[in-house]
């Protein structure tokens, strides 16, 4: 159309620019047709994906709330000294009340050097060989370069001790004093190493608490590089008078040994190697010992526990109250979405009222919405079964949770307070179970479960219907009819370009036509004035 050379209605007296526009606004009237399919599908398109979104948040708020056992554990936990005994609750549904007594606290156990590790020029931030002068060292032991190996355990958080060795490496030509310590620092051996400056000297200390019964609770392999004992003098110990050793492996056993925790709980003595430890699912801290009981009592935070309830059926009702609203939602076929010409020809407000009433039902009466409002309806009326739900807690009515009796609120749930209140202090456990009790069958799964599943399937069915936003649009069933719609227009594009030009070509033949025979006219008149005043 670029190279068609046009002519203006100089001959003819006829606004040819006009002409074509007009002859080409009615061949237009297709491709116009064609972008407001197009327009309706994204429209259509985007709806969708407002529903996922919807249905996205409602999970993440089943997840976070109702889904989650933490939601049902939530409890008033009050200790009569808590500077001596702190208990959290960690996974139990029941109410609780103890008396504990702690006659002993969980310690580490220690080994320090007997002496110093050099005399008063050494440095320990320096290569230990550049040190070997200012180091003393016992039965003979000589700093060379090269790799060494030491091997230490360490009692394990469970009190028990570890199997196999950890293997430190290191090299006296490379590496101080402190650069080792923070070896066995970052290492898994179980333990902290420390060079008191002060002092000369060097502790291990065991990371966990507890008394390994077997033994001490740090050892240090003497079958591996002596350096730890020989030059750091490890073990040793103020309350010990000699080092004991294994002669069959030549393993050193010398420390402080560690203490477990020793308490009465309920009358019944025992003991566990840390302060922290839970039993029945309650965390117990202790601080201190105590010269009479400690009461500790838990009771169930009701208000915790409803609300987070409270808050999953407000997000349920705000929902399923949209998608009712999708579902019925007027559509105005007359009001077909704006062309470009018609937008120039209205103001911002016009046009938004317009497209207002335009867009309004893409999603009126939809299959796949109507479907999973059907199936999360029958997901919460259901009849929850499985050995795990007792007796007046396998519907949500039994618990104080009801459907509205007014039809127009689509199947919205009501809370009786009073009596929800009284079922979760009844049994929060069991109301625990009616929202997320797993199974084999959608009968035995929990209400909680039962949406999720929904929801899930909801959403995969809408992005094979409508995709996201990442997703090409030969993905999904909407992005494939957009691309061959797209294809349509620019086909039709093309096509009205060669009208457009075979109007121009038409008219400027007839431009040409009309000059030749405006010239010939001319001639002729000239021809015969010229003759008659001869």
């Amino acid at each position: 159309m670029a190279n068609t050379l046009r002519i203006s209605g100089l001959a003819s007296g006829m606004d040819i620019d006009k002409i074509v526009s007009d002859l080409m606004k009615a061949e237009r009237m297709p491709l116009d047709k064609l972008k407001q399919k197009k327009q309706l599908l994204e429209w259509q398109r985007d709806d969708y994906r407002e529903m996922n979104k919807l249905l996205s948040e409602l999970d993440t708020s089943i997840f976070d709330g109702i889904y989650r056992q933490a939601t049902f554990t939530k409890q008033t936990v009050i200790s009569s000294n808590e500077a001596a005994v702190s208990v959290r609750n960690i996974s139990s549904t029941s109410q609780l009340t103890s008396t504990i007594k702690v006659t002993q606290l969980a310690e580490n156990a220690y080994m320090y050097g007997a002496v110093a590790v050099g005399n008063a020029n050494f440095d320990p931030s320096q290569t230990l060989l550049s040190q070997d002068s200012n180091i003393t060292k016992n039965n003979g032991y000589t700093l060379s370069s090269g790799t060494k190996e030491i091997r230490i355990k360490a009692i394990k958080s469970d009190g028990t001790m570890p199997t196999e060795w950890t293997t430190i490496q290191f090299d006296p030509s490379v590496d101080s004093l402190n650069s080792l310590i923070n070896k066995i620092n970052s290492s898994q051996a179980g333990v902290v190493a420390f060079y008191d400056s002060r002092t000369g000297r060097v502790s291990l200390t065991a990371k966990n608490t507890g008394d390994a019964s077997e033994g001490a609770e740090i050892v240090i392999d003497g079958k591996a590089d002596r350096f730890l004992i020989d030059v750091l003098k490890l073990p040793q110990d103020s309350d010990i008078a000699a080092a004991t050793q294994d002669p069959s492996n030549n393993t050193i056993m010398l420390g402080r040994k560690g203490k477990n925790a020793q308490f009465t709980i309920n009358g019944l003595p025992t003991e566990r190697p840390t302060n922290v430890f839970q039993i029945n699912g309650y965390e117990y801290t202790l601080k201190q010992t105590t010269a009479s009981e400690v009461t500790v009592t838990a009771s169930t935070d009701v208000d915790a526990i409803f609300n987070s309830i409270k808050s999953f059926v407000d997000k349920y009702n705000e929902t399923i109250a949209k998608i009712n609203a999708e579902l019925k939602e007027e559509r105005y076929r007359d009001y077909q979405p704006l062309t470009d010409e018609q937008k120039e020809a209205m103001t911002e407000k016009q046009i938004e009222l317009w497209e207002e009433k335009a867009r309004s039902g893409m999603l009126r009466g939809d299959s796949i919405l109507s479907s999973a409002l059907s199936q999360m309806r029958m997901n919460v009326y259901t009849k929850v079964e499985g050995a795990n739900i007792p007796s007046g807690f396998s519907q949500l009515a039994q618990i104080g949770i009801t459907t509205s009796s007014n039809y127009l609120d689509g199947g919205k749930l009501i809370i009786d307070e009073t009596k929800l209140r009284e079922k979760i202090k009844e049994n929060p456990d069991a109301v625990y179970q009616l929202f997320n009790q797993d199974g084999a069958t959608d009968a035995e799964k929990g209400i909680a479960r039962r949406l999720r599943d929904t929801i899930k399937a909801t959403i995969g069915k809408i992005e094979q219907k409508a995709g996201k936003t990442i997703w090409t649009n030969q993905q999904f069933a909407i992005g494939r009819d957009l691309i061959q719609i797209n294809d349509q227009i620019d086909r039709f594009q093309d096509r009205l370009k060669q009208i457009e030009d075979r109007y121009y070509r038409q008219f400027t033949a007839m431009e040409e036509a009309i000059q030749r025979a405006n010239q010939q006219s001319m001639y002729l008149m000239n021809a015969f004035g010229g003759g008659m005043q001869g």
